[in-house]
């Protein structure tokens, strides 16, 4: 049995956290660091990958590089890939990847009955791109860096009871739609969810899990983005976004210690036994949902 002081340990683990110079992927690389590991933080932004490393090693100390990348490419996918085998100690293994790199689009699909011929020609002309860029980069380079890393991840003879880690982030949104336009991402997350189970399938045999995790909402900016869609104006951002953690039924909204620790359990010993599971990590919002059978509707 492992002693319960190493069952979480991470400590000097190679990890690779995509879209971590802000949000959730930067609490999750300094979690990361915290913990011991050597973590390489990516996106696409070189000066906010810069800020995000110096932040950590300031406050932090440990090991964290970081290295640009444009992941809604499969050709990106395979260049970030490359440049981190060639960043890797120990040969270039890679014991864990984050797929975190995410981005939100939104628009009624019903406005458009309102809008003019050529009006509504423009309109289809942004929801196609909205459309393809949040798939491209939620779905698509899930799978293409997921495979392109799937070497690194098998560099050397693993322990079954220490198989490489693919961790997915999923959104609560994959699993019960908002009630605002974000048609393209909210898909996006199912597929998300969906493709975790299908690569934890095909890896299984390879000695790699691989676990999503569905966050509810956490402070971050793409969450505050949601905020444009609220018509009250009454409040500032930080009162409305806490006035979201009423419909929570925990009643606060995510922190940096729920995604952190939820990833530290799918990548130590304690979470080796675990692949192709969608965790909810969100206050109780989709496992606690209730159907309403009250005459009172």
């Amino acid at each position: 049995m492992t002693p319960s002081s190493s069952l979480f340990s991470v400590v000097g683990k190679n990890v690779l956290v995509t879209g971590g110079s802000r949000g959730i992927g930067f609490m999750i690389a300094k979690g990361f660091v915290q913990a011991g590991a050597n973590v390489i933080l990516t996106s696409r932004d070189e000066k906010a990958c810069s800020n995000a490393v110096t932040t950590i090693l300031k406050n932090e100390g440990g090991n964290c590089r970081y290295v640009t990348s444009t992941l809604s490419t499969r050709q990106g996918c395979e260049t970030l890939a490359e440049n981190v085998q060639r960043m890797l100690p120990d040969g270039g293994r890679l014991d864990v990847l984050i797929n975190n790199a995410g981005t939100s689009w939104g628009e009624d699909p019903w406005n458009n009955f309102e809008l003019s011929e050529d009006k509504i020609s423009s309109a289809s002309k942004r929801a196609n791109f909205g459309f393809d860029k949040v798939l491209d980069l939620n779905v698509k380079s899930v799978f293409y860096l997921t495979r392109a890393c799937v070497p690194l991840l098998l560099q050397q003879q693993r322990k079954k009871e220490d198989p490489g880690r693919v961790i997915n982030i999923g959104s609560v949104a994959g699993l019960i739609p908002q009630a605002v336009p974000t048609h393209a991402y909210d898909i996006s997350k199912a597929a998300v969810h969906h493709l975790t189970k299908k690569l934890a399938s095909d890896l299984a045999s390879h000695s790699i899990t691989v676990n999503a995790l569905a966050p509810g909402y956490v402070p971050s900016r793409m969450s505050r983005g949601l905020l444009s869609y609220n018509k009250s104006n009454s409040s500032t951002a930080e009162e409305q976004m806490n006035s979201m953690a009423q419909n929570i039924p925990l009643g606060r909204l995510g922190n940096e210690d729920d995604m952190v620790g939820a990833c530290l359990y799918f990548t130590s010993r304690a979470g080796s036994w675990c692949t192709g599971v969608i965790l909810n990590v969100d206050g109780g919002q989709v496992g606690t949902t209730q159907l309403n059978v009250s005459s009172n509707l």
